[in-house]
């Protein structure tokens, strides 16, 4: 047993990450499948709280995101340290009575969702270290 399962708690949820197996248990999803299940997510709530407020009839949304980091000189404008991006493909599927107009509304408000900020944003990472006994 590789063991490195982690549970996580917020707001009254609980649930389990890992890896797969070969480095993990495969007990639950890993970290970046976690990250993209959250960045989907809000995206997905995003689009239908704005069309809901718009009175759009938008029933479903269906998103694929592909994850990859790619070499810095092979993305359009990017400076990123290490010669690295993060690189998202995402495909989104609006299901419902939509004219082209609000297509293309819905296919600019993704990127207000929270999660899309968070990423897109400059990072500042504040940490404490604590040993517990």
């Amino acid at each position: 047993m590789k063991n490195v399962q982690v549970r996580i708690e917020a707001e009254g949820h609980t649930w389990i990450a890992d890896e797969p197996p070969g480095v993990g248990d495969g007990a639950g999803p890993g970290p970046c499948d976690l990250l993209l299940g959250a960045l989907g997510s809000c995206m997905t709530m995003t689009l239908l709280m704005y069309s809901r407020r718009k009175g759009w009839s938008l029933e479903r949304v269906e998103v694929d995101i592909q994850y990859d980091r790619i070499y810095a000189d092979d993305a359009a404008n990017v400076e990123s340290a290490g010669g690295l991006a993060e690189h998202f493909t995402i495909d989104l599927v609006l299901h419902g009575d939509l004219d082209q107009t609000q297509i293309d509304r819905l296919s600019d408000s993704w990127t207000r969702c929270p999660v899309c900020k968070t990423l897109a944003g400059t990072h500042v990472f504040n940490e404490t270290t604590r040993h517990a006994s």
